[in-house]
């Protein structure tokens, strides 16, 4: 119990020295492609009402004092109002944050789903027609663009037969299309990992030695070689999740107007909104430095090997 308390006091104070790298890189971009000032106003704004807004916004104050005046208010959760929005950048984001955790979730879960028991059955039957078929699909959902998908989902199942929404939020005819858009590519990943992982296991010694106690072959398989191949598994999902969650989503989102972070987050930049972009990018920061940690916990406790490294 010492040991794996301080394996993650060690990770977090890791992770805290992560997002603060991570707030200096936003901040310091965002002062180094220009004049905040003149990016964030009107192209017709004069000169002389670019200088008031960059002397009222603090644009004009030492770079450090810049630095430490936004750290303060990060700090509290206040990156200040969006200039798109007229409201507080920080609550924008949150209110989006639902819509995204929902798609991304929805997304892994669907694509563990059918990656599993695929992959098991295509390293079962090696070089079958089923095996073949599965890697072919495979690598046609690791090698199919998103928004080609998308599209392709939208004219059939919305607009040829009207099964389920284009756009919007709320139900799960709104959910499904974009969800199953967005597990594409890691659905082929995972159905590959899975494949390659259990064929190796099948192999070991230990699946004789399981066999030979008289234990019936869905027991070897879950509880054995499943196990013992989880950890290769675990990680690509978990990646697949974090990738998600760091603004992958962008183009599904852009495609079903679906409105997560990574669709604020564009219509951020169209409109020149730095407070706003800031904002995103620490609660991306955040999320994936969180996920960092749960899979930590979830290596640790599938391999204690793990928290003595």
């Amino acid at each position: 119990m010492i040991g794996i308390t301080a394996y993650f006091i060690r990770r977090l104070l890791q992770s805290i020295l992560v997002i603060v790298g991570v707030s200096v890189v936003v901040f310091v971009i965002t002062r180094a492609i220009g004049d905040p000032a003149r990016m964030m106003m009107p192209l017709e704004a004069s000169d002389a009402e670019v200088e008031a807004f960059a002397v009222r916004m603090g644009f004009r104050d030492p770079l450090h004092v810049q630095f430490w005046n936004w750290a303060k208010n990060a700090v509290r959760g206040d990156f200040g109002d969006s200039l798109w929005q007229r409201v507080p950048a920080m609550e924008l984001v949150l209110e989006r944050l639902p819509a995204s955790l929902l798609l991304c979730f929805t997304a892994i879960t669907v694509a563990l789903l059918a990656s599993i028991p695929l992959g098991i059955l295509a390293a079962l039957r090696p070089r079958s027609w089923l095996d073949k078929l599965t890697t072919s699909f495979s690598l046609i959902g690791v090698c199919i663009p998103d928004f080609w998908l998308g599209l392709m989902l939208i004219l059939v199942f919305a607009v040829a037969i009207h099964l389920f929404f284009t756009s919007g939020y709320g139900t799960p005819r709104h959910l499904i299309l974009p969800a199953v858009t967005l597990a594409a590519r890691p659905w082929g990943r995972i159905t590959q990992i899975v494949r390659s992982s259990m064929m190796d296991e099948m192999h070991r010694t230990y699946m004789m030695t399981a066999r030979a106690k008289g234990l019936t072959e869905q027991k070897v398989i879950i509880s054995h070689a499943l196990k013992n191949a989880s950890i290769p598994i675990v990680t690509l999902a978990a990646w697949e999740l974090t990738r998600m969650l760091a603004g992958y989503t962008i183009v599904v989102e852009t495609v079903f107007a679906w409105p997560g972070f990574g669709y604020l987050a564009l219509q951020a930049i169209q409109r020149r909104d730095l407070t706003l972009i800031q904002a995103d990018v620490f609660v991306v920061a955040l999320i994936v430095v969180a996920m960092n940690i749960s899979i930590d916990f979830i290596y640790a406790t599938l391999d204690p090997r793990v928290r003595l490294a």
